[in-house]
C-alpha cells in the first residue's frame, strides 16, 4: 500500500500523520506538495490538519484551489480513498468532495482537548475495524469544527450511512453535554455517498502510540489497511 500525505502552506500535522501511517503500515509515506500535479500512484491520499494558507477567508477555502486538489478530485472520482483530518476535513468540504460545512465552534473559542467519539457502523473503509458501541478517546484542536448541513441533507446522509462518527460521552452515549463544538447531531466524521472520501475533526494520528498512553486512533488506520488488503 502506498500512502500520500499532502502538505499545504500552514500544515502542521503532516509529519505526525506521516509518522503514524508509517508506524502502523510499515511503509514509507510519500509527502505531496500542494503545487504537485501528480499523486505518484498512491492508494490513499491524506489531507492533514493545520492552518492551510493561514485559514484566511474560511478554513480550507484557499487550499481547495491548490493544483494538487484537482488531482485529488480526479482520484476520488475514480474511487480512490481520501482521508481528511481537521483542516483536511474542512478542505474536503470546501472542495465539494464532502457535503456540508464546518463553522465556528459555538463557544467562538479554539478548543484543544480529549473528547470521545463512537462509530455509527462498520460499513465503510474507515470504520470496518472500529468496535461498535465503544467510545474512542481522540483529541481535538480546532476553532471551526461545528459540522453543519440542512435538515433534509442530514436525513439523507443518515439513511445512506454517511455519518461515520458522533461525539459521545465515555460510555458511548450521544448527548449534548458531550458535543464540544455544537456540531449538528453530534457529527464528528462523515463520508461521501461512495464511502471512499472521509473527513473527521478529531485527530486519530495523535493517539496511535503506547508512549502517548492512548492507541484508540489506530482502529481508523487499521480499518483502511484492512480495506486495501481485502
Amino acid at each position: 500500500m502506498k500512502i500520500g500525505v499532502i502538505v499545504f502552506p500552514g500544515s502542521n500535522c503532516d509529519a505526525d500523520m506521516a509518522y503514524a501511517w508509517e508506524q502502523i503500515s510499515g511503509k514509507k509515506v510519500v509527502m505531496l506538495w500542494h503545487k504537485d500535479h501528480s499523486l505518484q500512484g498512491v492508494d490513499l491520499v491524506v489531507l492533514p490538519g493545520g492552518f492551510s494558507y493561514g485559514d484566511y477567508l474560511r478554513s480550507g477555502a484557499i487550499a481547495r484551489f491548490s493544483p494538487v486538489m484537482q488531482e485529488v478530485q480526479n482520484f476520488a472520482a475514480r474511487g480512490g480513498l481520501v482521508m481528511g483530518v481537521c483542516n483536511g476535513f474542512q478542505i474536503l468540504c470546501e472542495s465539494g468532495l464532502l457535503p456540508g460545512a464546518l463553522m465556528h465552534n459555538d463557544s467562538h473559542k479554539f478548543i484543544c482537548s480529549n473528547v470521545y467519539i463512537r462509530a455509527e457502523h462498520q460499513d465503510s473503509p474507515f470504520t470496518r475495524c472500529v468496535p461498535l458501541k465503544r467510545a474512542l478517546k481522540i483529541p481535538i484542536a480546532h476553532g471551526e469544527g461545528k459540522y453543519y448541513n440542512n435538515s433534509s441533507a442530514l436525513e439523507d446522509m443518515s439513511k445512506a450511512g454517511q455519518i461515520l462518527f458522533r461525539y459521545c460521552d465515555e460510555n458511548g452515549i450521544v448527548n449534548q453535554a458531550s458535543n464540544p463544538n455544537g456540531a449538528l447531531e453530534n457529527i464528528a466524521g462523515i463520508c461521501n455517498a461512495g464511502k471512499n472520501v472521509f473527513g473527521m475533526m478529531p485527530h486519530p494520528e495523535r493517539c496511535t502510540s503506547e508512549i502517548l498512553g492512548n492507541t484508540d486512533g489506530r482502529y481508523i488506520f487499521l480499518s483502511v489497511l484492512d480495506r486495501v488488503r481485502a
